[in-house]
């Protein structure tokens, strides 16, 4: 791969790895501990991932347990679940905190593929921004001592590039939809 293609690769390859993220955090009526990756617990003034300040089991298909390292922070793990975007109430036995998964409505498994759809769009249209710039980079070249050919060739790299990256989101909105449309 050329050097001069390779930031636009980097900014292409960073878009669908949060895509990957994004989509590993949306739930399909089965307990993903992903789900929790983004939420952080006050934990003595500092916000701080769940994962650091508990253990995250998932003893069944429809249940995440949360055992706490320290008995004090039940209060304020439950709470940083209540104001995130999980949607689940959490419980607790004074030892652990469960999150048990309901099952998934059609109404509400249609709506989430909606928005994975939504998603996939949205990071496509990023991956397009980031070929744009790279056009845009090398049409400056052109006014340089780099050849026509030249120019065609990083285009034509470049929008390779693009084409892949679009496929792999277009294959992993697919499979989420797949995942969550299955009962």
């Amino acid at each position: 791969m050329d050097d001069r293609v390779k930031p636009y690769d980097e900014k292409m390859k960073k878009a669908y790895d949060f895509l990957v993220t994004d989509l590993g955090a949306i739930r399909a009526g089965r307990a993903n501990p992903h789900v929790l990756d983004r939420i952080k617990v006050d934990y003595y003034g500092t916000p701080t991932p769940i994962q650091q300040v508990g253990n995250i089991t998932v003893p069944d298909p429809r249940m995440i347990q949360i055992a706490p390292w320290e008995k004090s922070l039940i209060k304020e793990i439950e709470k940083a679940i209540m104001s995130s975007d999980v949607g689940i109430t959490p419980s607790n036995d004074g030892a652990v905190i469960r999150l048990v998964f309901p099952e998934l409505t059609e109404e509400r498994r249609k709506d989430l593929v909606k928005d994975i759809k939504k998603k996939g769009e949205e990071n496509k249209v990023a991956i397009r921004n980031a070929r744009r710039d790279g056009m845009d980079a090398f049409k400056k070249l052109a006014k340089t001592e780099v050849s026509e050919d030249e120019i065609k060739e990083l285009e034509d790299e470049l929008q390779k590039l693009t084409d892949k990256y679009t496929k792999d989101v277009d294959k992993l909105v697919e499979e989420k939809s797949k995942e969550i449309m299955t009962v």
